[in-house]
């Protein structure tokens, strides 16, 4: 079988409309995720971009002594 007839065949024509096929859909997801980040961009998603990232560095404030008194009201006094 000749070159020819191997491009001729209709194996190769199937095969290139898969190819067809998922290069549009790759085009077409591409499209949406590049439609979600401008969104998301305008939206102000990324504004705050130090913060969430020296947060960690910091201690949790300490709980008010009335705050600890109601929680262990609440729980019925029970015993560990």
């Amino acid at each position: 079988m000749s070159h020819i007839e191997q491009i001729s065949s209709p194996n190769f024509a199937a095969v290139m409309e898969i190819i067809y096929l998922m290069v549009g859909g790759s085009l077409l997801i591409a499209l949406i995720f590049l439609g979600a980040f401008i969104w998301a961009a305008k939206s102000g998603q990324f504004e705050e971009d130090f913060a969430p990232a020296v947060r960690i560095l910091f201690d949790d404030p300490e709980p008010k002594k009335e705050d600890i008194k109601e929680k262990s009201e609440s729980d019925g006094n029970r015993e560990v």
